[in-house]
């Protein structure tokens, strides 16, 4: 079950102008389960989208970057079960051959259309299960689809992760509403698995472009569940222009109060997948401050966020701290600008509790004050590196037995 996180209503999902969604039963991987999702987009909409770093990227993230290159975007298809990643050049085919048969339902160019998937590695994409499941799902499609689409595209997830909002009034007055994927392989390296989000707002295509960018830092970059980076990674920003907002620059009225709803929801999607981590039991808040840099600042939330010893301690209430120290000591692995860190400035507190200070345990630190904090489904750890300015946070969660059964059962 996920740490305090529940799915919205259907009516806590804002439609937002110019989108509509439509789910289907393919058999993708498994029967009896809607796997099959299509986003229409209306005409002159803009599309802006990040993706993974790893080298094996799959072969539906080639074909987006490819297609993002020009405008013109109207249809977004994304398959849950198998990945199609690892698949060489049928895989590129198997994307490719998704697109053109989504345009050539809904009278559209086959480069007007982005394909995700999602899934088992190394398998290939039964690509006639996708073309015959698309009528059903091209005559669902509907405005207030989000809830349903959110319920398609999990795969270990426990619950389905989505968010909105409505911001500004007037001329300003937009909405924003988001769907994600994702419990497990998540330490991405630009976004999530797979994140999808829209607005009715009209907005320049190079804000759009470095909005898209700085939302996934502020959000999908700061978490991690077990350190690994998808083959898939997707996360694509949407703005219709059919609402009454207007940004064209950066100064226009209402920017910043949107941007930072953006940011907003997409760093709620993020927390809602470590908070539906693989068998965690724990939500876990590092804030690391006083670092000459925020990339010095992450490294070292990072290592406290991956090690393996630093989980499950926090999944058995243990205050086992000479782990967390530990980590921040080796954080220099992630970031060679910590070789100089001096240990003795270095401060941690778990929840209000300061536990260590001058190179060692805080004077005023008790064991049971340290047992008491680690008890909560929700734990906060500060670090203060004592060497500058600049902050970071890093969400993250335990680790688990169900976590080893998770994956050891996935493709069963």
């Amino acid at each position: 079950m996920p740490v305090n996180y529940t799915t919205p209503a259907p009516d806590q999902l804002f439609p937002v102008a110019g989108v509509r969604l439509g789910t289907a039963e393919a058999g993708i991987r498994k029967a009896n389960r809607r796997d099959l999702t299509v986003i229409e987009l209306a005409p002159g909409s803009r599309v802006a989208g990040v993706f993974t770093k790893n080298r094996f990227c799959a072969a539906p993230v080639h074909v987006c970057r490819a297609h993002l290159k020009q405008e013109g975007i109207r249809a977004l298809v994304i398959n849950t079960g198998i990945a199609n990643a690892g698949t060489g050049e049928p895989g590129m085919e198997a994307a490719r051959q998704s697109c053109a048969a989504v345009a050539k339902l809904m009278d559209l160019g086959a480069a007007q259309v982005l394909p995700f998937s999602t899934g088992v590695i190394l398998e290939p994409l039964p690509v006639e299960r996708l073309k015959t499941g698309l009528p059903a799902a091209l005559s669902a499609l509907k405005a207030d689809g989000w809830h349903d689409a959110a319920h398609a595209i999990m795969t270990t997830d426990t619950v389905a992760k989505a968010a909105s909002r409505k911001v500004g009034a007037g001329a300003t007055a937009s909405t924003i509403t988001g769907i994600c994927k994702g419990a497990g392989m998540i330490r991405p390296n630009m976004a999530t698995m797979l994140g999808f989000m829209a607005t009715d707002a009209a907005i320049a295509q190079p804000m759009l472009e470095r909005l898209v960018k700085e939302a996934a830092d502020e959000s999908f970059n700061c978490i991690t569940v077990d350190g690994d980076t998808s083959t898939n990674d997707s996360f694509v920003l949407i703005a219709t222009g059919q609402g009454t907002a207007k940004f064209e620059t950066i100064d226009a009225p209402g920017w910043a109060e949107f941007k930072q709803a953006v940011i907003e929801v997409a760093r709620e999607l993020a927390q809602a997948i470590v908070r539906d981590g693989e068998g965690a039991t724990k939500y876990i808040q590092i804030a690391v401050e006083g670092g000459r840099s925020i990339s010095e600042c992450k490294a070292a939330g990072y290592a406290i966020a991956h090690s393996p010893l630093v989980k499950t301690a926090f999944f058995a209430s243990d205050p086992n701290l000479g782990r967390i120290l530990a980590a921040i000591g080796y954080a220099w692995n992630n970031d060679p600008a910590l070789a100089d860190l001096d240990d003795t400035k270095v401060k941690v507190w778990l929840g209000e509790t300061l536990v260590a200070e001058n190179g060692g345990r805080a004077i005023s630190y008790k064991e049971e004050d340290g047992a008491a904090a680690m008890k909560p489904a929700e734990i906060k750890i500060r670090v203060d590196l004592g060497r500058g300015s600049q902050t970071a946070h890093v969400w993250t969660c335990d680790f688990s037995y169900d976590y080893v059964k998770i994956n050891a059962d996935y493709r069963s």
